[in-house]
Formats: structure tokens, C-alpha cells, sequence
């Protein structure tokens, strides 16, 4: 005390400066961490018994559902009845985000809400309640039962994939987000109107914010002919158009900006246990800010209408399969065609000396006249077909497909007297020889569900115009003739 009494008056002015500044700082970073964590709300993230594997969200690959509520509860009550708001309600819209662990590329893969898929069993953590495995129902209702958990399993199930987190948004997330954020850029062909969403825009690039966010987001007539795939186009263009505005305006790198912003968003935001806090939604914020927009792909789940309901989708073989391998194998997505990189080589001695590899011998048979036939067991039917093409290619004109019971490894039987001829085949797929045995006539390829895509065994590939648009794309949607104004 003595020796603050002698300095300087300037010098304890300063310091006195110094600590109240110190202290408004701290208190101001407290007043909006306490005031973000108790906006958040919480859910389980799986309605199954066994509890998921944590991830590091700051080092590793990160999976997480984005999901829509239809909830017409509280704020949202003007967009619905009372029956509407009943239960968890059914997820509007779903999305995976697919952030790659070097944080260069991001996937966005929509699901329709009306696609028929298999649901598993799922616990309703809050009631306790069990719900029975169901199948051919639409995804959007595995949360209406038990909960934001079950529509994380669904998709883990459908997918083969291990979901890290979830986010849920309700309608009053997209109005107030666009409003913080000054608007959103749009763009479509013709002026439409659409009275049951109250989409009104005029052709070309209008910005929406509020109402109009919401209602661009939400029509299912005003695009392409209505439905869920016109709509999903819409709303990864809203995105995109979103991530650009973010990225252009130095958001994510502006504490101002981004408080604003996550202020608005945990409003209206339900996640998992294990995003539950400020550090951890910041987190996956500073991942993202530097990714370039062109890596961030936007994909929707291939579909076709469903057999036993026109109204309905269905996914369309072998295109769904091979594009859950490429996420599986965290391929990247913009870069049709690329595969799995192969395990790296032994390095070559320098001081052995140079030599040429021998050329194959040719077959000591005729192509043309071999009996190979593909077994289909994958579960997958057009898958078959997409082997037959290798074959055939390859000058086995004599190949053949068919049906066959499901079974989990692919293997390669061959008749006595064939050894050779399965061997080749088997080596036009990389079918490793303990998966070649001899107990037919001729050579059959007996597919599993462990090669359910792409041509080479074990090895993923991108196929080809899987993503609709990426981040900088600008993209006018294509307006429904039917809801064309004048």
C-alpha cells in the first residue's frame, strides 16, 4: 500500500482505468455466456439404450442433424391448430451436417420428409415409453413419437453413419435469423404466389427476411412442381445464399455480429447433451468460418416416387448406397469420381536396381465362352446390374444376374476346372482370394451387403452430379407454371 501511495497521480488514474475495464469486460463476457446457456434447451441425443461415442469437437470429424420442427406450440402457434403443437412434432426439415475433420469441406444432405424408410426401436427417454421397430413409414415422423433421439437413430440406421449431435430450429429460428442477419438473397424464374405458405415474390433476386424467409422455406407448391424435392432445391438455396452473406460480412469472425446472431438462435434452438453449452456451439462456429464456400456441397438424398405409394419416395438404388459410402469413407463430395485413397506404399530402396514389370499373360481361355453369373444378396436391387456392366466390359459376354437371399460377405464360387477364371474375376473387383471358393458350375459372384456400391470391393467412390449446388453457387429456382402470377 505504501508504494501505490507514492506514485504517480496519472499512473493510479491509469491503473484504476485499467481494472475497471478489466472488470466491465469480464462482466459483460459473463452477462452473455449465462444469458446463452440459459437460452439453450436440451434433448437426448439417441432413443436407443446404448449410449453414443463422445467425439472432440475441436479435432475430429463432425456429424450433426439438422433438423425443422413443425411444431405450431408457442411463437409458432399462428402457423397452426392446438392438435398441431401436440407431442415433439414431426421434423419439417432434416439435414446431416458432414464438417470433414481438416475443416476444408462441408456436406449438407437433405432428406424429404415424405421418403418411406425403416425406423428402429426407440425409447421416449421423458415417459419411458417404447415404440416397436416400424418400417416403409415417412422419416418425419420418427421424432412425433419418441423424440429427437429416434430421428437421429433413424438416420444412423439408414445412413451407416454415427451422428455426433443434433440441432433443432422452430419457424420463429429462420424469421428472427434473418432479420439479425439484414435479409437473405433469393432468386427464382417467374413471380409466383403461394397462398397456403404466403410466398409473394417477383421474378428474379429479391431479399427476404421474416415472414417471407420463413414462407420461402416452407412452400411445398411454389417450385418446380411442388413437393418436397422442389422445396428442398429452394432451401439449399437459401443456404447458400445464407453462408455467402455470413462468409462475405466477416460474421463468424465478429464477436458483435456472431453475440447478435447466437443470442437469436439458442432462443429457438434445442441440441444434445453434449452441445449444450456456449464453449461447444462456439466451437463449431470457429470450424466453420474459414471453409471455402465452393466445399460446402449441398446433396439431397437420390429418390425415386415409391412402389407402393405414388405420393410418397422412396431411395433410388444403387445411387443411395454408393453416395452413404463416399460420407462413410468422408469422400469429397464436389470431386465426382474420386475414390478412397489407397494405403500408402513401402518406399522403394534407392540402391536396388531399376526393373520393368512383366506384362499379364493372356488367358488360357476364351472370355466369350465363360458361364459367370451375379448372385444379388446386398439388399440392394439394381445392384447387379451395375457388376453385369464391369463383367461384360471386360469381355465375360456370357454374364448373367439374378436374384439371390440376402447374405453379409461377398464371395466368389467357381466350378472345377474354372480356378482361373474366377480368379480374374474376382480381381476385376479386388475380391480378395479367401473370399474365392469352389463349390458351383462355372463362376458366380455372390454379393453381400458389404459391397453395396461402386466397383472396386471395400473402396468408395463419389458418383457422378450427386450435389445439387455448393455455397457459391447462385441459383434461380425454377417457378411452379401453376403458381406463376401475372
Amino acid at each position: 500500500m505504501n508504494g501505490i501511495k507514492g506514485w504517480p497521480v496519472w499512473l493510479k488514474v491509469t491503473t484504476w482505468a485499467s481494472c475497471m475495464l478489466v472488470v466491465a469486460g469480464l462482466a459483460f463476457a459473463a452477462f452473455w455466456v449465462i444469458r446463452l446457456q440459459l437460452n439453450i434447451s436440451k434433448a437426448p441425443l439417441s432413443a436407443g439404450s446404448e449410449k453414443l461415442e463422445n467425439t472432440n469437437d475441436r479435432t475430429d470429424r463432425l456429424q450433426i442433424l439438422i433438423l425443422g420442427s413443425d411444431t405450431r406450440d408457442g411463437k409458432n402457434s399462428q402457423y397452426g391448430s392446438a392438435e398441431d403443437s401436440t407431442g415433439y412434432g414431426q421434423s419439417d426439415v432434416m439435414m446431416l451436417l458432414d464438417i470433414s475433420k481438416d475443416n476444408k469441406r462441408v456436406s449438407v444432405v437433405s432428406f424429404p420428409r415424405d421418403l418411406l424408410v425403416d425406423i428402429p426401436k426407440c425409447i421416449d427417454h421423458e415417459s419411458g415409453q417404447t415404440y416397436p421397430a416400424r418400417s416403409g413409414v415417412m422419416i418425419n415422423t420418427a421424432m412425433a413419437e419418441a423424440g429427437i433421439g429416434c430421428a437421429v437413430d433413424t438416420i444412423n440406421e439408414l445412413t451407416g453413419m454415427k451422428i455426433d449431435h443434433f440441432m433443432m430450429a422452430d419457424f420463429n429460428a429462420v424469421k428472427e435469423l434473418s432479420s439479425t442477419v439484414g435479409g437473405v438473397d433469393v432468386c427464382i424464374s417467374d413471380a409466383v404466389f403461394d397462398p397456403d405458405s404466403g410466398l409473394r415474390l417477383p421474378k428474379g433476386t429479391s431479399q427476404v427476411e421474416g415472414e417471407q424467409a420463413l414462407a420461402f422455406l416452407r412452400t411445398r407448391h411454389a417450385f418446380e412442381l411442388g413437393g418436397d424435392l422442389g422445396r428442398i432445391k429452394a432451401q439449399q438455396g437459401f443456404l447458400s445464399a445464407l453462408t455467402r452473406k455470413i462468409k462475405d460480412d466477416g460474421t463468424l469472425g465478429d464477436p458483435q455480429k456472431l453475440l447478435r446472431i447466437a443470442d437469436v438462435v439458442t432462443q429457438n434452438l434445442t441440441v444434445d447433451d453434449g452441445l449444450a453449452s456456449v464453449q461447444s456451439l462456439l466451437t463449431i462456429g470457429s470450424r466453420l468460418r474459414d471453409i471455402d464456400v465452393s466445399k460446402v456441397a449441398f446433396v439431397a438424398a437420390p429418390t425415386q416416387p415409391a412402389s407402393q405409394d405414388p405420393n410418397r419416395l422412396e431411395l433410388v438404388e444403387p445411387e443411395a448406397s454408393q453416395l452413404f459410402a463416399a460420407l462413410r469413407a468422408d469422400l469429397d463430395l464436389t470431386s465426382p469420381g474420386s475414390t478412397e485413397s489407397p494405403s500408402p506404399a513401402r518406399p522403394a530402396d534407392p540402391t536396388a536396381p531399376a526393373t520393368t514389370a512383366p506384362a499379364p499373360p493372356a488367358p488360357a481361355y476364351d472370355k466369350a465362352l465363360q458361364p459367370v453369373a451375379v448372385a444379388n444378396g446386398s439388399g440392394t436391387p439394381a445392384r447387379a446390374q451395375e457388376l453385369l456392366q464391369t463383367i461384360t466390359g471386360a469381355g465375360f459376354t456370357r454374364a448373367s444376374t439374378f436374384a439371390a437371399a440376402t447374405v453379409n460377405t461377398t464371395v466368389v464360387y467357381y466350378g472345377a476346372g474354372f480356378e482361373d477364371v474366377a480368379k480374374d474375376v474376382a480381381a476385376l473387383f479386388g475380391i480378395p482370394a479367401i473370399q474365392q471358393e469352389a463349390s458351383v458350375t462355372g463362376v458366380q459372384v455372390y454379393l453381400g451387403t458389404d459391397f453395396t456400391s461402386g466397383t472396386q470391393y471395400g473402396q468408395a467412390t463419389v458418383p457422378k452430379d450427386v450435389v445439387n449446388q455448393t455455397a457459391s453457387d447462385v441459383i434461380c429456382q425454377t417457378a411452379n407454371p401453376a403458381y406463376v402470377t401475372g
